[in-house]
């Protein structure tokens, strides 16, 4: 067996070592130790419903627990819910897809994962809009690729623009991720806007991967858009989506792929190699969420408007705060001063001393690559949301200094 050159050290991976811990999960660590110890945390950082999973959906696991469909699946998904994520994306989103073109994962953040690590060779350019999801640089970087952050603007609702992405690439790109809804900013690509950035990716020969993850949760006369639903998008287009936000099933893990065969093979070769299959009982319940009613999304998405309004005003409303009204998703991302109003503020120092003196946990706009913002969920109670912004209101004065 072979051993590290030196006794009693350790060495890692040169993946590994490219990447990261996920800053939104030690904050979520750090939020949950003052908690067990009795401290009142106002908590904006959880990215996901505090809704429940809805009940049918939770009987058809217990029912699957009951018919002891417990044993390993077929790596790619058991076949009527690879079916059924084709009917559903096709009923709501306006696409065309088949169960060969279809893979389902553990989650939407692996969908993404067996996306790059199938595509995207060492040196390989990948456009990523900026503020980012945390996760997209790490992913790239551990398969070596090469992260190519595209400059999106508060001014502009920090929207994506074709004539950006134009300008970002170069003969080593290979692929451009787009999530709309954003998580950080909550900003929505306009349809028109998305098609050109789609004209844009297929003139020049990259791929276009679509984050789907907040689909349904758009605000104002907007509406549930896939870029799949374009005429002659298939060929170019690869679509990361999840039932975590959508059917609040975060701890269940559930998301999937949608893209050309060829591709979907290749990540049910990878898939075949690291998880095998979603846990079999997931599969299942996620299989009644997609046939099943989806009044509880409309009903979260009334709330999460309601719960926007209160944040961005709230925000606002302190001396030194700027805050672009989210369009989508559930996330505030105000630009913040120093503590006492002067200068723009370090967002981690910020976090870190919020958390420590005002029990207010946040996530860092560094970790999005936005060092002068925060994000904050607003998937907590109106009186949550309240009490946190007199906290927020209080440290900006410098009354808490």
């Amino acid at each position: 067996m072979a051993i590290a050159a030196e006794v009693g050290t350790l060495r890692l991976s040169d993946a590994v070592n490219r990447i990261n811990v996920s800053p939104t999960m030690a904050v979520l660590m750090e939020a949950e130790k003052l908690k067990a110890r009795g401290v009142d945390v106002a908590d904006f950082g959880p990215g996901e419903p505090d809704f429940p999973t809805p009940e049918h959906i939770k009987r058809a696991a217990i029912r699957a627990l009951e018919e002891n469909r417990t044993k390993y699946t077929p790596t790619g998904g058991i076949m009527p819910l690879r079916e059924a994520v084709c009917e559903w994306h096709a009923k709501n989103l306006g696409s065309s897809y088949t169960p060969k073109e279809c893979i389902v994962t553990a989650g939407g953040k692996l969908a993404i994962f067996n996306v790059i690590a199938s595509l995207i060779n060492p040196g390989d350019e990948v456009l990523i809009p900026s503020p980012y999801w945390v996760s997209y640089p790490d992913i790239v970087q551990f398969s070596a690729g090469v992260p190519k952050f595209v400059a999106t603007l508060p001014c502009d609702k920090f929207c994506l623009r074709a004539t950006d992405v134009e300008k970002a690439i170069t003969p080593k790109t290979r692929l451009l991720i787009a999530n709309s809804p954003n998580n950080p900013t909550g900003a929505v690509i306009p349809e028109g806007e998305f098609a050109r950035i789609l004209e844009v990716c297929q003139r020049r020969g990259i791929w276009l991967l679509s984050d789907e993850c907040y689909s349904h949760f758009v605000y104002g006369s907007a509406k549930p858009f896939s870029i799949a639903s374009l005429p002659g998008a298939k060929d170019s287009v690869i679509i990361a989506g999840s039932l975590s936000k959508t059917f609040a099933m975060t701890g269940w893990r559930m998301g999937y792929a949608l893209a050309p065969e060829a591709l979907v093979a290749a990540m049910i070769k990878l898939q075949s190699q690291t998880v095998s299959n979603v846990t079999s009982v997931t599969q299942y319940a996620a299989l009644e969420a997609l046939r099943g009613p989806m009044d509880s999304v409309a009903v979260m998405l009334a709330e999460y408007d309601r719960r926007r309004a209160k944040i961005v005003s709230g925000l606002r409303a302190i001396p030194g705060v700027e805050c672009t009204e989210p369009q989508g998703a559930f996330y505030a991302f105000p630009k913040v001063p120093a503590r006492g109003g002067k200068g723009v503020g370090d967002s981690t120092v910020i976090a870190r001393e919020l958390l420590e003196h005002e029990h207010v946990a946040v996530v860092p706009g560094a970790a999005f690559g936005a060092p002068a913002h925060l994000r904050l969920s607003y998937a907590t109670s109106i009186e949550r949301i309240e009490e946190g912004l007199r906290r927020l209101t209080r440290f900006f004065s410098g009354a808490a200094a």
